[in-house]
């Protein structure tokens, strides 16, 4: 009625050799490198530039922080940033909430069109 010689789909052999082991689990290391180069690897890259731009903040600097308010570096210390948002008003802000760095002498882009 049951015999040995049924056994579940999937399920390895008495007989299987390591060549059918590996051709199963060749795609799941497949996945897994796939993985590591389009997720992971570019995340790390954006990360480490992120902290070099974040490391090179100096005083004068134009920022554009993570919620996008827009002000001037006036102040710099080892984990936060003094950003005049407005004449007189200067907030203290984390570095890592720092979303853009702009230089003094990038110019800014005109609102208005010209005819």
């Amino acid at each position: 009625m049951f015999g040995s010689s049924t056994s579940a789909p999937g399920a390895p052999h008495a007989g299987s050799s390591p060549q059918d082991m590996l051709i199963q689990f060749a795609p799941i290391a497949l996945l897994v490198v796939l993985f590591y180069f389009l997720l992971i690897r570019p995340q790390q890259r954006r990360a480490k530039e992120h902290q070099a731009m974040i490391g090179g903040v100096k005083r004068g600097d134009t920022v554009v922080l993570s919620n996008g308010m827009i002000g001037k570096v006036s102040r710099v210390e080892e984990a936060e940033v003094g950003v005049e948002i407005a004449q007189g008003v200067t907030v203290k802000v984390v570095k890592s909430m720092i979303g853009e760095v702009r230089t003094r002498g990038e110019p800014a882009p005109a609102n208005d069109a010209k005819s």
